[in-house]
């Protein structure tokens, strides 16, 4: 069974137009909330982090003595790892339409009709104890929704999500992918296939610098590596200083590659204690290191 407050979207909440704040499910304790009680002297002193760049075109591709990194890159991807856990791309081959176009596509979700979108929600009917028949609902992972809610006492984020396992292909579930916009699943793909480039390439570059051979991660996800895309929808607040769009995590991942709104920020890093912006990005893609590259890779740095 599916908590009661699973159905509830966030944008439907926002759409009100009478919100004077957001309802107590959804407010931080005073203690947790991302401006304190210094209030605006805090948010005056909010820094930009000033994230390493790296251009993954120029990570050697090559393996064998015939290496190569004139830029240093290599370098700066040890550092980036070791110092900040995330990093900006260049030099990933995608040009800004295709991902302005992407970016585009995961929008449209998240404004069809209600009768659409209960189409590929994330509560789902759920079997009897004879694998037949109505047993309720179940919350499971992929489709259109919010982060599952456990309990009445949870602090829910304010967002939506749409959430699809992409790769691989033969694993997908289609009965949650959106027909509308028609572009989408091409986009995703494509973004999909170029993102993985990076991966290994970032991958092979790590393996290289620890004194492995190149493909010594590589073999580990294999040829067809779990992919999933998650896109994120944060409606307007009343009384954004009470909420979380997206509570503090970590990702439990290898890499996440992540596009961002290159007209909104808001995203931030927890480094040395500190909570810093996450500077807006044009064409450059953002990479972070997920559980696992941590656990293996920087701790035996």
């Amino acid at each position: 069974m599916v908590h009661p407050a699973q159905g509830q979207m966030v944008q439907d909440l926002a759409a009100g137009g009478e919100l004077g704040a957001p309802p107590s499910r959804y407010v931080l304790r005073e203690k947790d909330r991302p401006v304190a009680a210094a209030g605006a002297v805090q948010a005056a002193q909010r820094e930009l982090a000033a994230i390493p760049t790296i251009d993954v075109s120029r990570l050697a591709a090559e393996s064998g003595d015939d290496v190569v990194d004139d830029g240093g890159e290599a370098a700066k991807l040890r550092s980036a790892l070791q110092s900040w856990g995330l990093f900006a791309v260049t030099g990933h081959g995608m040009p800004e339409p295709f991902l302005d176009e992407t970016l585009a596509a995961t929008r449209v979700p998240f404004h069809l009709p209600p009768e659409e979108t209960e189409r590929y929600c994330n509560g789902v009917a759920a079997a009897d104890a004879d694998g037949v028949g109505a047993g309720g609902e179940r919350f499971q992972p992929e489709g259109y929704g919010i982060d599952r809610v456990d309990t009445d006492e949870q602090i829910l984020d304010w967002c939506d999500r749409l959430y699809l396992q992409v790769q691989p292909e033969e694993e997908r579930r289609l009965e949650f992918w959106p027909e509308h916009p028609a572009a989408l699943r091409g986009l995703l793909e494509e973004y999909t296939r170029r993102s993985e480039q990076v991966f290994r390439r970032v991958l092979a570059a790590t393996a290289r610098s620890l004194g492995f051979g190149e493909e010594f991660f590589g073999d580990k996800v294999g040829e067809k590596v779990t992919t999933y895309a998650r896109f994120t929808y944060y409606p307007p607040c009343p009384r954004p200083e009470l909420v979380y769009g997206l509570k503090p995590h970590t990702d439990n991942s290898v890499l996440t590659v992540l596009l961002l709104d290159k007209h909104v920020g808001g995203l931030q890093l927890l480094k040395d204690g500190r909570w810093l912006d996450i500077p807006v990005l044009t064409n450059e893609l953002l990479v972070v290191a997920g559980d696992e590259i941590e656990v293996i890779v920087i701790k035996s740095w």
